[in-house]
């Protein structure tokens, strides 16, 4: 299951409608407003928070079978520390000022730092404390007809 936390309720429709194939598997919540999931080792949950550049503190926290996935659209204030509370950190194109603070957070290699501004559509750094793994994905045929095709949301 997945829940969406969200300021963007429009933006998440689509995929909410088409995810599951008629099930309801993706449900969207208002800011501050997702309730418990209930999550088990049966029904595990990942709440994707969507809130925005400064993410309320709130009762979504990773448990055993919950995982969260923050967005952010830019780095604010308060992403130092959500960068380094985090286990898992995903990163895209961002801007060389960007890159340049998230590469002091994080304590990547300079090189790793300097790509992040270049780095095409589909491309991802990810970042376990000393781990970093450079991903590249791209959408099958079927998510391309359903979503239309990837695309930067800010």
């Amino acid at each position: 299951r997945v829940a969406v936390e969200t300021g963007r309720v429009q933006a998440w429709t689509t995929l909410a409608q088409a995810a599951g194939a008629g099930l309801e598997c993706v449900s969207l919540y208002d800011v501050g407003r997702v309730p418990p999931t209930g999550a088990t080792v049966g029904s595990p949950v990942v709440v994707i928070r969507d809130c925005g550049m400064r993410p309320p503190r709130g009762r979504v926290i990773s448990s055993p079978w919950q995982s969260v996935l923050t967005l952010l659209p830019y780095l604010s204030p308060v992403a130092p520390r959500l960068l380094r509370s985090s286990a898992l950190v995903g990163i895209q194109r961002v801007s060389p000022d960007e890159a340049r603070q998230i590469g002091r957070i994080l304590g990547l290699a300079p090189a790793e730092s300097e790509a992040l501004p270049t780095l095409a559509d589909g491309v991802t750094l990810w970042v376990a404390g000393r781990d970093h793994h450079w991903v590249m994905t791209s959408a099958t045929d079927a998510e391309t007809g359903l979503l239309g095709s990837a695309r930067r949301m800010d």
